[in-house]
């Protein structure tokens, strides 16, 4: 009994951490909106700001339009007032909208719709959760709000309200769905309604950005593909880059050529920055720095993430010469190895090696280049994932609790049956 209890304790421990582990799975920051709606009559204000999670810094507020432009606060639309934007709204505002920082880390994405209509469905922009109470109002300009209207969720009519509005006293999983109103003055565009029960699951990114060849680093004239490497079934995945300048652009308007979900760049060191996969609803890929060195040497290292345990080679490449110069190795700045080959060899690396690598030789010094290792779960050993576990899961220490409270009622179970079933016995020699 004591052994099956704790091999239950070890799977909800591995459980929880397999979700946990999945990646960074809380966002860097959130996109809140003020007022609350995805719906907006022409010519009302809204408030978008980016609520950042540590001291990370220079978050924008981006949309994609209905028209599928990709454009930043305070170009030809809103005004970006350090982390928010305030936009004066016009029908051509509509699209998704969410925050991107210059190191291409991102938000939740919000749609938000401008109708050039009378009639708005009042229903919440950002997701709504379970067990909440959540009220639905169908409103038109100047006009009493109490307008009986029909309430309909993925095209069926589901209720009739004489008061215009309509609520849902908890909110349930089965709520969520495409919702619309209409009453005597016109019908409101329809509105997705997000309801999140609290699990833990599609923790996962939706897409990832592959890079052909893995290199973080290349030389000018250099050719490289990226790809978006999409979970599902989704479509209308497109590349896009946050450059060195700190300029937001597309693949296919000044640079690259996008093929499907991939595009393809013949570099040149203006497209040095960050680049990441966007839907059309604002989901996101991982982001990838890229350089590209006007200069004699680069450092052949990984772009995308590696192992803990993986083989990593990083090579001191020059054009024109042998690969075998004698090469001088840094991470963080300080001297790590000096190869005679032009080329170190990590067999196993380890959360350690994580940090920004450089290389120098004869002909020159590269720039530098940060490499990232993830740790597998069943790697960790079991203190550090309890110790990791039980401060940022409260349902893993519930999960526990339970367990523990089982274990110990089966334990005393089976000694008052022992006690039982040793009395009987006494009963019987008697």
């Amino acid at each position: 009994m004591e052994r099956t209890c704790i091999l239950l304790l070890l799977l909800s421990t591995l459980v929880y951490s397999t979700l946990g582990q999945s990646g960074d799975i809380s966002l860097p920051a959130s996109l809140s909106v003020s007022p609350d709606r995805s719906q907006f009559f022409e010519y009302e204000s809204v408030s978008l700001s980016c609520e950042v999670q540590g001291n990370s810094t220079g978050w924008r507020v981006v949309r994609n339009s209905e028209r599928g432009i990709l454009s930043e606060c305070n170009t030809d639309w809103g005004k970006q007032q350090g982390s928010s934007c305030n936009v004066s709204l016009i029908p051509s505002d509509s699209g998704v909208y969410w925050c991107v920082s210059g190191s291409g880390e991102h938000s939740n994405a919000v749609n938000i719709t401008v109708p050039a209509g009378a009639m708005i469905l009042e229903s919440p922009a950002l997701p709504v959760t379970e067990g909440d109470s959540l009220t639905l109002r169908c409103r038109y300009p100047g006009t009493p709000s109490n307008l009986t209207a029909d309430f309909y969720k993925d095209g069926s009519l589901i209720r009739t309200e004489t008061t215009g509005e309509m609520t849902i006293p908890a909110v349930s999983k089965s709520d969520e769905g495409l919702y619309k109103c209409t009453n005597s003055e016109g019908e409101s565009p329809e509105s997705w309604m997000t309801v999140t029960d609290l699990s833990l699951s599609d923790l996962s990114l939706p897409a990832s950005l592959s890079v052909s060849p893995d290199r973080s680093q290349f030389f000018e004239y250099e050719s490289v593909s990226l790809s978006c490497e999409v979970q599902g079934n989704s479509t209308g995945w497109r590349v896009v880059r946050n450059s060195e300048r700190g300029i937001l652009s597309e693949c296919n308007t000044d640079w690259g050529k996008q093929q499907g979900s991939s595009c393809n760049v013949s570099l040149i060191p203006s497209d040095s920055g960050v680049y990441w996969c966007v839907s059309g609803s604002g989901e996101h890929s991982n982001a990838v720095n890229i350089t590209v060195h006007a200069g004699a040497v680069i450092l052949e290292s990984p772009a995308l993430p590696v192992t803990e345990g993986d083989s990593v080679t990083l090579r001191c490449r020059y054009q024109g010469t042998p690969s075998d110069l004698t090469t001088d190795f840094y991470k963080d700045g300080s001297l790590i190895r000096a190869e005679t080959t032009g080329e170190m060899t990590i067999p196993a690396v380890s959360k350690s090696d994580e940090g920004l690598y450089k290389c120098t030789n004869s002909e020159g010094e590269s720039p530098e280049s940060w490499m990232t290792v993830t740790v597998p779960v069943l790697s960790m050993s079991l203190p550090r994932l309890l110790c990791s576990l039980l401060v940022g899961s409260p349902y893993l220490l519930v999960t526990i609790i339970l367990l523990v409270k089982y274990c110990r009622s089966r334990a005393q179970g089976g000694t008052r049956k022992t006690h039982q079933d040793q009395l009987g016995d006494h009963v019987e020699e008697e």
